[in-house]
């Protein structure tokens, strides 16, 4: 099942992908980016449960859509472009094994225990 949930993650990375070619940038503007999102770790200074708060907001898959969708509602591709790269990020670390975290720790995620 594992397999199955990396490939679609893998696919909605892809998807991202797409999203961010309909835009006016250029490529190198996806690769300097799609990484900006694990900025929110600085949280985790402040105790696992900011830290977590803030990953979570930055990685949350409805947060970057709705971020998305309203770009796409006031043409603002600036926006848009915001949604795509939280989303796409979100989806490459989900292929990774990185899922939103507990309060309990960094390593404690929606998807299992980090390193187990």
């Amino acid at each position: 099942m594992k397999t199955v949930l990396k490939l679609e993650e893998a696919a909605l990375f892809i998807l991202g992908i797409f999203l961010f070619n309909r835009l006016s940038y250029e490529w190198w503007w996806f690769l300097v980016l799609i990484l900006a999102p694990d900025l929110s770790m600085i949280g985790y200074v402040f105790g696992d449960k900011i830290g977590a708060l803030a990953y979570n907001i930055f990685h949350h898959k409805g947060i970057a859509l709705l971020i998305y969708a309203i770009g796409c509602y006031l043409s603002i591709e600036s926006i848009q472009l915001t949604g795509i790269i939280l989303f796409s990020h979100s989806a490459m670390d989900r292929v990774f094994g990185y899922g939103l975290k507990y309060e309990k720790g960094f390593k404690y995620t929606h998807l299992g225990e980090i390193g187990k």
